[in-house]
């Protein structure tokens, strides 16, 4: 089986030591001047012409680490930039963008602000991503759409017109435009409102739930026609609460966010399974939820046919833009989470599709896992997840420093644990497991999960965020594998969130779609400054 997980509790990997010889088949020189090394020495590319074949002796080791999971692929590490890395741990961060203005740049230069509007899209969309000045951005939010005034001259709303549909769409010059200066954070919080952040702004999606209290808002909104069949929901913090940087999200605001998920998934349940609960229009308290959940439990692992048995959670943080039209993340930069619940099985159809030939299973990325869980358990006989947690307690460093830190584990607490993987698949990947309880496995989903544990996760997710974020990570996809619900569940498996930043020059290319995931630190180094960027946290 391919994993790094082994009965005896420690992960195991591979080493290449590589040491190789290589024929020369070039027939013809092309020696040419490159520059000068200092005022008159010529440099050139005579060492790219070499005479005869080549011996490459003790290359760099690459170590080789199977994924946990085995539909993960598996990390390479080079051993020469994770030397680096573990010598100067200060390497691991993103430096924090520099402040840029035009407008300030035009005002010394005594060029008209009017440039602006002849600057070529491109242009306009690169300064729209990353300028800091809210001159800047007030002006590219007007050239991006029709924006309505007060007597004041704040912004009170956009203007509006029906397209040939008999649809009302925002009278919008340059959507491309418009996204990104209306997920920029510098840009004023009333130009945000009116594009993008007052309720109706965006559509007509319904309002289904919110949570307000003095310290947060968070509204759930209803996606009808969503890509998830069956729609899906929304929780966005409110434009009442602007959070567009993790800076600014408190716990509050996740506990809230997740609450609407909670309160959802329970109530669906509930519904299903004709269980009684008081229906009114206002959100309900964490106690109902629990007094829900615990109804559901009650009967869900009876024999009650559950034509939905998966919960999908997920979060895109951060927004961009290539200056090329390429939008590198994700549509919507506000503080949002999206979850849905997955049908156990789909009508299945080959040639007619009205008539359907049978059924399949519906896809949900819970069930790779467990199908780990069920190869493991026929290899080893063990239970997967039992070892996993102890190879992650018993992690020792692939480099021989033993002296150096070896702990994966970030932060924990006696129900939840947030650790560094040891086969990231993105290079500052950071995963959330539910620990063993009373010698029970960790909640499979958050319908197993008390309040306590859902707390336990709601503040592991907040934390998760912030270290990522005060490493210097604008961009974070969070999803959740959960197990499925009842008896459609696997037995042993654990509930588990995986954080995967996406870094600057690590955009995803040909060895990222083979699942080769490389890396230049080890995750001892990266796990040593998530601790130490959270101790600035706590």
């Amino acid at each position: 089986m391919r994993t790094c997980i082994t009965a005896v509790k420690l992960f195991q990997y591979g080493i290449h030591k590589p040491s190789y010889s290589v024929k020369n088949l070039r027939g013809r020189k092309k020696i040419e001047t490159l520059g000068h090394l200092g005022s008159d020495e010529l440099y050139t590319n005579h060492a790219n012409f070499p005479d005869g074949n080549l011996s490459v002796e003790n290359a760099d080791w690459i170590y080789e680490i199977p994924n946990p999971f085995p539909f993960k692929g598996a990390t390479f590490i080079d051993k020469e930039w994770a030397d680096a890395s573990a010598a100067d741990p200060g390497r691991i961060r993103i430096p924090a963008r520099p402040e840029l203005s035009f407008t300030d740049l035009l005002q010394k230069e005594k060029v008209s602000t009017s440039l602006f509007e002849k600057l070529p899209p491109a242009l306009l969309l690169c300064l729209a991503k990353t300028s800091t000045d809210s001159a800047d951005l007030t002006r590219l939010a007007e050239l991006s759409c029709a924006i309505e005034k007060d007597a004041a001259g704040t912004p009170a709303g956009l203007t509006y017109k029906k397209d040939d549909h008999n649809r009302i769409r925002a009278v919008i010059h340059n959507h491309t435009l418009f996204e990104t200066v209306a997920n920029n954070p510098a840009l004023p919080d009333s130009y945000k409102n009116v594009m993008v952040l007052r309720p109706g702004a965006q559509g007509g999606s319904e309002i289904v739930g919110d949570v307000r209290d003095e310290q947060t808002h968070v509204f759930e909104y209803l996606r009808r026609n969503s890509y998830i069949a069956g729609g899906h929901y929304a929780a966005n913090m409110a434009d009442d609460a602007v959070r567009y940087s993790i800076d600014s999200l408190t716990e509050n605001d996740v506990q809230g966010m997740r609450h609407l998920y909670y309160q959802r998934t329970f109530t669906r349940l509930c519904d299903l399974l004709g269980l009684q609960w008081n229906h009114r229009q206002e959100s309900l308290s964490p106690a109902e939820l629990e007094e829900m959940r615990r109804q559901i439990m009650a009967v869900i692992d009876d024999e009650y046919p559950l034509e939905i048995s998966a919960t999908l959670w997920g979060w895109n943080f951060g927004f961009d833009y290539a200056p090329s039209g390429y939008r590198l993340h994700a549509s919507h930069q506000q503080i949002h989470q999206q979850y849905a619940m997955l049908p156990q099985s789909v009508d299945c159809y080959t040639t007619d599709p009205i008539k359907p030939s049978g059924t399949m299973n519906s896809y949900g990325c819970g069930d790779l896992i467990a199908e780990t869980i069920r190869e493991y358990r026929t290899f080893c006989n063990r239970d997967f997840f039992r070892d996993y947690l102890q190879c992650i307690r018993n992690n020792v460093r692939m480099d021989g420093r033993n002296g150096m830190d070896s702990s994966l584990v970030i932060w924990e607490d006696t129900r939840v644990m947030l650790f560094v993987p040891k086969a990231q698949t993105s290079q500052w990947e950071l995963q959330l497991i539910t620990l063993d309880k009373d010698g029970a496995a960790g909640a499979g989903n958050v319908v197993e999960a008390d309040a306590a544990v859902r707390e336990s996760l709601n503040r592991g997710i907040w934390l998760a965020q912030k270290t990522l974020a005060g490493l210097g990570a604008e961009m974070v996809t969070s999803i959740e594998y959960p197990k499925r619900l009842g008896k459609k569940g696997e037995k042993g498996q654990h509930l588990l969130y995986a954080f995967l930043p996406r870094l600057p020059e690590s955009p995803g290319a040909f060895s990222e779609a083979q699942l080769r995931f490389i890396n230049g630190h080890y995750p001892e180094d990266f796990a040593a400054v998530c601790r130490k960027q959270l101790a600035s946290i706590l």
